[in-house]
């Protein structure tokens, strides 16, 4: 059996998107599953388009996400160059041939001997490929006017350059975005024309957003760059994860799945033929998966830069270790930190009128009382001493169960459910959790007064 390779090839006119990055993502998958190589190769014939850095930031994302790859214009390999300005005299020598087959014919510019190429597209005949994602695909010849295959500069155009990339680089298989559909008979048209076996294609569904709409690079409501999620502090291994069902579903129920398990279980023939949609609180909710499975230490690293970068004090290591382990299991992405921390500490205490109505209904003033009493007196406030304060504020009133532990929540944070209240009271300070009960006391019998 031919040894299966597939390559990824992207244009240095921009950062790595998660479109790109899917077409990566499951080109990688392909050769990895079969135990074949995965190629990258830059196609930087747009110079006018091309940016500075860009090469590096494709190669640098692909890396963090996790993608390796056997062959490059980092690593080099037997099938090189990796980069398409540097193959341009293969591109003249294949046009060239063409030309004397007869197969093609030069355009000149007009008042210039400056000449384009164009394939001779043959008259009344059929292309017809089994596509991986979706079956038989048919084109008929008349459909389609000769083409440029090298421009009068002497740049080859991309359906002629990827032809002969992907002959001389041995490259099995081409998994591609559906937009290239239409590209592939006149590609094949060129393989045919020199006698070459054509790889097998697979085009891969549009992503959407989820108003089913394509998602585009203008969408604001999706943010695109990988770049940015890795600034948000989202995981490689959950963009790795998320990005593997955009289009793909594995066997049996379970979506949580690491590296291996993906190359493993990775099956083209569960390609979807639907359009895949980005679901943004599927992504963060598999990254929260992820951030949950870290250890606390790294969380924490994680987490320092991002409230400093916001100017949030960090008292000393422990107060930060606590805060960071109290949010560990709320956290989507280690960037929202910030934001719970501002909910948390910087938020007006206030009673909403549905709260209210609990201590109300549970008859929560004097086990309030008491509870605030044992938190005066309580010498060193920490998470140990203010469980012991709800303990005893429990049994001085003969109250327990939801009755005790939702009333010191309401009457502590203004909320009915959230992280440890121990440790949550601990990080607010004594003075800030007095206040609250106090206020909450006096609310609370003002709300009775008016009642009877």
């Amino acid at each position: 059996m031919k040894k299966i390779r597939t390559r990824y090839a992207p244009s240095p006119t921009g950062h790595l998107h998660i479109g790109n990055a899917r077409s990566a993502l499951f080109t990688y998958l392909y050769a990895k599953h079969f135990d074949g190589e995965f190629i990258i190769r830059i196609e930087d014939t747009d110079t006018l388009r091309n940016i500075e850095g860009g090469e590096e930031s494709q190669l640098k994302y692909l890396d963090w996400l996790g993608i390796d790859w056997n062959e490059g214009p980092d690593k080099g390999g037997k099938f090189g160059p990796y980069r398409q300005l540097e193959r341009l005299k293969l591109y003249t020598e294949y046009a060239n041939k063409l030309l004397e087959m007869g197969l093609a014919y030069k355009e000149y510019r007009e008042g210039s001997e400056n000449y384009a190429i164009r394939f001779k597209v043959p008259s009344d005949k059929e292309y017809i490929f089994d596509d991986i994602v979706r079956g038989t695909l048919k084109f008929d010849s008349k459909e389609i006017e000769d083409w440029i295959i090298m421009k009068d500069n002497g740049v080859p155009t991309y359906n002629f350059a990827v032809v002969i990339d992907d002959h001389f680089m041995e490259i099995s298989h081409v998994l591609r975005g559906e937009e290239h559909i239409t590209n592939t008979p006149k590609q094949i048209m060129v393989y045919e024309a020199f006698g070459w076996e054509v790889p097998t294609f697979g085009h891969m569904t549009i992503i959407v957003n989820e108003e089913r709409k394509k998602l585009s690079k203008r969408d604001v409501n999706v943010i695109q760059f990988i770049s940015e999620y890795e600034k948000l502090g989202f995981l490689p291994e959950a963009m790795f994860n998320f990005i593997s069902l955009l289009g793909w579903s594995p066997t049996g129920e379970e979506e949580i799945l690491s590296k291996d398990e993906i190359v493993e279980m990775f099956d083209p023939k569960r390609l979807s033929k639907s359009p895949a949609m980005f679901d943004t609180k599927k992504l963060e909710y598999i990254n929260s998966v992820y951030l949950k499975k870290l250890d606390d230490e790294t969380l924490v690293k994680m987490a320092k830069p991002f409230l400093k970068e916001a100017n949030i004090e960090i008292k000393n290591e422990e107060w930060l270790k606590n805060l960071v382990v109290l949010f560990k299991d709320r956290m989507h992405y280690v960037a929202e930190i910030v934001e719970l921390y501002n909910n948390f500490f910087l938020r007006e205490f206030t009673l909403e009128e549905e709260v209210l109505n609990i201590l109300i209904k549970d008859d929560s003033l004097n086990m309030l009382e008491v509870f605030l009493e044992e938190l005066t007196n309580t010498k060193e406030f920490n998470s140990s001493n203010i469980q012991t304060a709800i303990n005893n504020a429990g049994n001085k009133t003969n109250t327990k169960g939801r009755k005790l532990f939702m009333p010191t929540r309401i009457a502590s944070t203004g909320d009915k459910s959230g992280p440890s209240l121990p440790n949550q009271l601990e990080l607010l300070g004594k003075e800030i959790v007095i206040e609250r009960v106090k206020k909450t006391i006096k609310t609370l019998r003002g709300a009775l007064w008016k009642r009877y």
